[in-house]
């Protein structure tokens, strides 16, 4: 269609110039009907070629844009966590939604338009060159001021294309984090911080972009005036050869007409440009993201597995996040099957680092860590997850119902076996007092339940998932006492059976752990029963005597 309306667009003024060479300067009628009846028709076809072209491109557009959408979404599910710790939730949001809308918009408008302006450039030209090479001279002169324009123009215009993307990114990040944060916000009133923050960084958006439309501005002037300039330097040199007999006037109609055509293209191109610049920046950002190397990308040698009885063992492990000091040093131990394991501190110990190497979040720079004493490198990390559940301090619910946040344990479970979890999990009762039980819905985040009615369904989803490691991370912290003991109780029942590994503060609750591991400073410093680290008067006797005296002020 493109080419079809390329080649119409340059037929009709072919038309138009032979007719008043053939039927208007010797005043000859006969035939004249049928040639304008045939230039609409030329006219008409054009059109139609044109929406078709627009209302196929469209089409490709849009799929194009879903293909990179879904890969971008895909491949974020697909990359380590290492990944998102060092990024903003609202700046990758700013890749998914603003940058990829940015190439549709493009690929809408630009890319018949770049084609079409390419051919009609091609076309002209030769057509120009077959009729008279010296007037097409003439007309090319105006080119090099052009290209020379156009450059100073787009040197300046990429780079600020590409900082406005950056700052957009940036500032949508913010504003995420500030949605996200709204009642810390209000809680120290920090509205006015907040408010003074986001000014600056979306002044910095509206620099970039009022610069880079500044310097886009030009393109559109400058065109016009050296596209005026062109047909002034045809009218003028034409009539000149006109006078001389050197030229028809039909052939200088066609010229000043294809001129236009000519720079017009041009013009076209210009402006498409910059459009083409700002979807390049934002593409530059989407394809960073899809380049990243994959989580499951070092698999290739690993296996699934079908079954995983619980045996954990740490050998000499070493790791850091960042090159320039370790968070664990040397780290050795071994949880048996069913065993319970509680991890103890001081915070920044590495008590939830070592839960991160569990569950293959994170690597070990050296050493091994051991699954049923297979190398968790020769283990698929979806497979090895898969035996495993989490009761997290934060527990995360996603907008649906009651219902559906509970099977996310286990997809294919039925509803009476959501229902025998949430019994198991003490959360049975409260679910069944809400305004539709099980079929409630949730808002993003569980807002509208209590912070402990979370931890129950988390419990439940655990439950459901049916787990070999159980990971709980001071799952019953900031809990009230009545709803703690409920807690206790479903983590009990779910724990039986199971490894767990605990993180806890409260010492209380960890009591019965058959393993304590005393950490500090990424070292295990002491280990052993409750009553052995007790007997030793030690860390952890310190810890505890220091977590008695604080509950005994607070009890008065």
């Amino acid at each position: 269609m493109v080419l079809l309306s390329s080649g119409l667009g340059l037929l009709g003024p072919f038309i138009i110039g032979r007719t008043i060479d053939t039927h208007l300067s010797t005043r000859d009628a006969n035939g004249l009907g049928i040639i304008l009846v045939g230039l609409a028709l030329v006219y008409l076809l054009h059109s139609l070629s044109l929406w078709l072209q627009n209302y196929w491109m469209i089409g490709i557009a849009q799929e194009t844009v879903f293909s990179m959408r879904t890969e971008l979404f895909s491949k974020l599910h697909k990359l380590p966590i290492r990944f998102f710790d060092k990024r903003q939730s609202g700046e990758l949001m700013s890749r998914v939604t603003n940058d990829i809308e940015n190439v549709s918009t493009t690929l809408n408008s630009s890319v018949i338009q770049i084609f079409s302006s390419v051919l009609t450039l091609v076309g002209t030209l030769a057509v120009m060159l077959w009729l008279s090479p010296l007037l097409t001279l003439v007309t090319m002169t105006i080119v090099p001021l052009m290209f020379l324009g156009m450059k100073w123009i787009t040197n300046r215009t990429g780079r600020l294309y590409k900082e406005q993307q950056k700052h957009l990114g940036e500032l949508n990040g913010f504003i995420e984090e500030s949605i996200s944060g709204q009642r810390i916000i209000k809680a120290f009133s920090q509205e006015e911080k907040v408010i003074s923050e986001f000014l600056i960084k979306s002044e910095n958006v509206k620099k970039a972009g009022y610069w880079a439309q500044v310097y886009a501005g030009f393109i559109p002037k400058l065109m016009n005036m050296l596209n005026n300039l062109s047909f002034t330097l045809v009218a003028a040199v034409g009539g000149y050869f006109a006078l001389r007999g050197m030229v028809t006037i039909g052939t200088i109609v066609i010229f000043t007409e294809y001129a236009r055509q000519f720079t017009r293209p041009l013009n076209d191109l210009s402006n498409q440009f910059n459009t083409l610049l700002s979807a390049v920046a934002g593409a530059d950002r989407v394809f960073d993201i899809i380049d990243e190397v994959e989580e499951t990308s070092d698999e290739k040698q690993s296996k699934a597995i079908s079954t995983l009885e619980g045996k954990v063992e740490f050998r000499d492990v070493t790791f850091a996040y960042e090159k320039d000091g370790y968070t664990v040093r040397g780290l050795s131990f071994l949880a048996r099957p069913g065993e319970s394991v509680a991890l103890v501190g001081p915070t920044g110990a590495g008590k939830s680092t070592i839960i991160n190497l569990i569950t293959r979040f994170y690597e070990p720079a050296s050493g091994k860590i051991l699954f049923d004493d297979q190398d968790s490198m020769n283990i698929q990390r979806e497979s090895l997850r898969n035996h495993m559940a989490f009761v997290l301090q934060e527990s995360f619910l996603f907008q649906g119902t009651i219902r559906e946040n509970i099977r996310y344990g286990r997809l294919d479970a039925t509803d009476e076996e959501v229902e025998k979890a949430a019994n198991m999990a003490n959360a049975y009762s409260f679910i069944k007092r809400m305004p539709k039980g099980f079929d409630t819905e949730l808002s993003q985040d569980g807002s509208g339940i209590s912070q402990g009615q979370k931890q129950l369904l988390s419990i439940a989803r655990a439950i459901l998932a049916d787990p070999s490691i159980l990971i709980l991370d001071e799952a019953t912290s900031s809990i009230d006492t009545i709803t703690e003991i409920k807690i206790q109780e479903a983590l009990r029942l779910l724990m039986k059976g199971r490894t767990s590994f605990i993180i806890a503060h409260r010492l209380n609750t960890i009591q019965q752990a058959d393993q304590i591991l005393v950490v500090d400073s990424g070292q295990i410093i002491e280990k052993g029963s409750h009553d052995e680290l007790l007997k030793k008067r030690g860390f952890y006797h310190s810890l505890y005597q220091n977590q008695l005296r604080k509950d005994h002020v607070k009890a008065q």
